[in-house]
């Protein structure tokens, strides 16, 4: 990209220059040759690149020869001050006023980069600068909160702006000088004039306030679920429970799973189970659940308990009290599952 190339009129709070920089190519456009016709009261030989460079630098360097880029409505006064009107026309003359954003020609250049460029005005860059102290930092200081250094912000602020304004320079390309008028005034066309408001608008910063500071939470360690300390989250969640020791068994309810009577009387008689049973647990009142054995056969069938009263009609061989339970009977070997088909073919 070439270097962008302007004279010192153009810097910041300098002066306007007597002459205008001017720099034109080896071809003249023809565009340019009829606009220099056009604003020539005097009519003045266009023949050569010198004639044209000679024409223009002395038009464009007349002090009359101020542009109207554009125009900001701006309030009058800041929001809290602003009247109220039932008519909007009414309320917008009243509360509002017309900035025009004049400027002059700092720079031509249809060599390199075929621009001009425009410098604001001195009356200019007053009224904004002025707006911006009287009514721009005023909002601003109204519409955010109170924090220690917000005068000192709110001024540099208002700093910022007139720095940035005094370097405000706009640049478009060279054809705006076909809005060139006599004694070297002139307009901007097509549109640019929204691109030179927006320019300035963005110039005017809002007042931002600092940054919230960042505070360390402390945050407590979690507890383990062993914890000692009251109910935390872990209460809330199910535990699993330690798996508990089985209850129990009376001997009596230890039933054979065959339905073979020889196997039974063996393990039976083979288990140590019987042989731990203390006398105490035969003692026991005998128990009335049901028990259901399938048999291969209909005479073994037994669907009643096995022993609900006293028999004292069966020839046992061995004593026992009446009410004892069948536990009794096979430890002592009296009444075992071995006989209990000859009590039932005798009953």
């Amino acid at each position: 990209m070439p270097p962008q190339l302007l004279p010192a009129s153009a810097a910041a709070f300098a002066p306007r220059a007597s002459s205008v920089n001017v720099v034109l190519g080896s071809r003249i456009e023809p565009w340019l040759t009829q606009t220099l016709k056009r604003i020539n009261r005097v009519k003045r030989p266009l023949n050569s690149v010198p004639q044209h460079q000679r024409c223009l630098t002395e038009t464009l360097s007349s002090p009359n020869a101020i542009w109207d880029l554009a125009a900001l409505m701006l309030p009058k006064a800041p929001e809290s001050e602003l009247r109220q009107h039932d008519n909007p026309v009414a309320e917008a003359l009243c509360n509002y006023q017309l900035v025009h954003i004049q400027a002059y020609i700092v720079h031509v250049d249809m060599v390199l980069r075929n621009e001009v460029a425009f410098k604001l005005t001195t009356d200019t860059i007053d009224a904004l600068v002025e707006y911006h102290e009287d009514i721009h930092c005023v909002d601003a200081k109204a519409n955010t909160y109170d924090w220690s250094e917000k005068d000192q912000q709110c001024k540099k602020l208002h700093d910022d702006f007139v720095q940035a304004i005094n370097k405000f320079v706009f640049r478009t390309h060279v054809t705006a000088l076909e809005g060139l008028e006599e004694d070297g005034i002139g307009e901007l066309l097509g549109g640019k004039s929204d691109e030179v408001k927006n320019s300035i608008v963005a110039l005017m910063k809002p007042l931002l306030p600092p940054a919230p500071r960042l505070v360390d939470v402390i945050r407590q360690a979690p507890l383990l679920p062993s914890s000692p300390v009251g109910p935390t989250m872990w209460s809330s969640q199910s535990q699993p429970t330690p798996p508990t020791s089985l209850p129990p068994v009376d001997p009596w309810r230890i039933l054979p799973s065959s339905p073979s009577v020889t196997t039974t009387s063996q393990d039976s008689a083979n288990t140590p189970v019987w042989s731990n049973l203390a006398l105490s647990d035969t003692q026991l009142p005998s128990p009335t659940l049901a028990f259901n054995e399938p048999f291969p056969s209909a005479g073994y069938f037994y669907s009643t308990p096995l022993v609900t009263a006293p028999i004292p009609a069966l020839p046992l061989p061995s004593t026992f009290t009446p009410q004892c339970g069948m536990g009794m009977g096979m430890r002592h070997g009296g009444f075992g599952w071995d006989r209990y088909p000859e009590y039932a073919t005798m009953t």
